[in-house]
């Protein structure tokens, strides 16, 4: 390491934003530990960015590893320092998919960056976690989520989002939804939601689940209020109160809002697009007692510019607590936006910070 890079790198604050921004030129530079994994990466790696608590910075792999920390399986600190050149051919495919009005090929988006298409298949899959083809399955089947809320018909949603037929989305994109496109467009037909509503701190809360598992946990001033935005949302459901077996449910869900440092168990019922279902995940890798920004989280999982767009994701949230998307706040330490209401937003993480002192 140069004693320029040295002078680069001084500061903790340095190679927090080195480390954010997934600088390559800090590779050699230092080392970062994630507490509450024991493990230490160098700057670059593609694992999820953590929590900035949780980081230490070390001079060298061997003073990380003095420390109690072990070596990261997939960015290898110990080994000498190669950077992955694959990963602006990475980057650029996924512009590419993301945009794209038709599906391109494997071949022809292998030649766009300038790769042969077994090698980019292998290197998009190990850097991104899915295959460019799935990849780009999901950039269309958001596409369709957001356009049979709009267009006129299935149809013209189904070809503006880039298939190529009726016939190739019903065998591929479909499933993918849920349920039917015509259902989800008109309020969940054909589901069976059971519910239920009981006190908490926060007022009054609703708890809604499918077979698969929770899909709605709403607060409010009213059981009035609660019910009107479950019917309004799932307004073609067969929707159930729940009975003495859904009590459990609704027990967890109230005991997870009186004490967020326990944690939830329950599975998920959630639908979204790709994007949302990624913030969703990162969110609950957020620790109770913690919050990050949204230019922090857009880095987290890959998309440092998308602060914007990772906000429109923590609106569509319908899991309060649940998905904690109270845990993310404006650059500035403000509040910035929650659908429950900021005073809710203030007394759950106020509620959170004491946990976490305990």
């Amino acid at each position: 390491m140069t004693a320029e890079t040295s002078m680069r790198y001084a500061t903790m604050a340095d190679r927090w934003e080195a480390v954010v921004q997934r600088d390559p030129d800090a590779r050699s530079a230092f080392v970062y530990g994630v507490i509450t994994t024991g493990i230490y990466c160098r700057p670059g790696c593609p694992s999820r960015l953590p929590c900035r608590g949780n980081v230490r910075f070390f001079e060298s792999w061997s003073a990380a590893e003095s420390a109690g920390f072990r070596a990261c399986k997939r960015c290898l600190p110990r080994t000498p320092d190669v950077p992955n050149a694959a990963l602006p051919a990475v980057l650029q495919a996924c512009r590419i998919l993301e945009s794209a009005e038709r599906a391109p090929s494997l071949r022809e988006l292998a030649d766009a960056v300038g790769y042969s298409p077994y090698h980019f298949q292998r290197v998009f899959k190990e850097l991104v976690g899915v295959s460019p083809k799935q990849y780009g399955l999901e950039q269309r089947l958001r596409r369709v989520r957001e356009g049979v809320q709009e267009s006129e018909t299935i149809t013209e949603a189904v070809y503006d989002a880039g298939y190529e037929s009726l016939s190739r989305f019903y065998a591929s994109g479909a499933p993918a939804l849920g349920m039917r496109p015509s259902d989800y467009r008109k309020g969940g037909r054909g589901m069976v939601i059971s519910y239920a509503v009981a006190a908490c701190y926060l007022g009054r809360v609703l708890v809604a689940a499918t077979s698969q598992g929770v899909c709605r946990v709403d607060l409010g001033s009213s059981d009035e209020e609660l019910l009107g935005r479950l019917k309004e949302n799932f307004a073609e459901a067969d929707l159930q109160t729940g009975g003495p077996a859904f009590d459990a449910v609704v027990d967890e869900v109230v005991a997870l809002l009186e004490a967020p440092n326990l944690g939830m168990s329950l599975p998920l019922d959630v639908r979204g697009t790709a994007f949302q279902r990624r913030v969703w995940v990162a969110l609950q890798e957020i620790p109770p007692g913690e919050t990050v920004s949204y230019g922090e989280l857009a880095a987290h999982i890959g998309h440092p510019k998308a602060a914007r767009a990772v906000a429109q994701a923590c609106a569509a949230n319908q899991v309060a607590v649940g998905i904690p998307c109270h845990r993310v706040v404006r650059n500035d330490g403000a509040l910035g936006g929650y659908r429950w209401g900021l005073d809710r937003k203030q007394a759950i993480l106020e509620r959170e910070a004491e946990g976490a002192k305990r």
